[in-house]
């Protein structure tokens, strides 16, 4: 089977394609410019340098949340368009499941932890035995703070990865033995792990439309977060009231 999958839920895009669970090309891309600059002529790279056309692809696999609002909806809409326009199947895979991903090869828990700002993070905990990655729990959007202490109660080697391990690296150092960083190339999202995740995800969710793919935010945009406090907040007309 031959996969073709995006991320661009975060500050990096990135697009791999494999073939029955081995990479054949992985373009990842840091540097500043809007996903929706950089996302189509990466595929267009990475099916002309594989010698693949979009027919040849099997299954498009995207990240689809928790991250970005407007990072998440450039990657889904790419492949609803792909899906929709030849006639293929797509899946979603978490967002962190895919960083996880990117550790599979180690023995202990992987803490994906993405940067969701105001002092918070999007995180979750998985198990990897070295050759298999096992979720703890779901996905979830809580304080830096509160992910540190969550921690603490966790046994054996932590691994965080993401780009919010950072945050959360330096608030725990020194509180939590055996916490590790992912090294650099490995702490952000890779779309070959959202591949491999998403090969994983189809034991037990079979592939979906381009009508039925969602993204998965965790929590309200920032525009509707600030219009619920506001109205929280706004005084009664004891008049209307009446």
């Amino acid at each position: 089977m031959k996969i073709l999958s995006l991320d661009s839920s975060a500050r990096t895009a990135t697009a791999a394609v494999c073939e029955d669970g081995a990479v054949v090309g992985d373009i990842n891309l840091n540097t500043g410019m809007t996903h929706s600059q950089t996302l189509l002529p990466m595929i267009h790279t990475l099916l002309d340098s594989t010698s693949l056309s979009v027919g040849d692809i099997d299954l498009f696999a995207v990240a689809n949340g928790p991250g970005s609002f407007t990072g998440l909806r450039i990657g889904i809409s790419t492949v609803k368009g792909l899906t929709f326009a030849n006639g293929k199947p797509c899946i979603g895979v978490s967002t962190l499941m895919g960083l996880a991903y990117n550790l599979k090869g180690i023995k202990g828990t992987v803490c994906p932890c993405m940067d969701a700002r105001c002092k918070q993070v999007y995180t979750a905990l998985f198990s990897s035995d070295g050759n298999t990655v096992s979720r703890i729990d779901e996905d979830m959007a809580i304080s830096v703070e509160e992910r540190t202490a969550r921690l603490t109660r966790t046994a054996g080697d932590i691994y965080l990865v993401g780009d919010g391990a950072k945050l959360v690296y330096e608030e725990a150092k020194g509180r939590i033995e055996h916490l590790y960083l992912a090294p650099e190339h490995l702490l952000y999202s890779h779309a070959s792990a959202v591949a491999l995740a998403a090969l994983d995800v189809l034991q037990y969710n079979p592939p979906i439309s381009s009508d039925e793919l969602r993204p998965a935010y965790l929590r309200l945009p920032q525009a509707q977060r600030e219009l619920k406090k506001k109205l929280a907040n706004k005084p009664i007309d004891e008049s209307k009231e009446r």
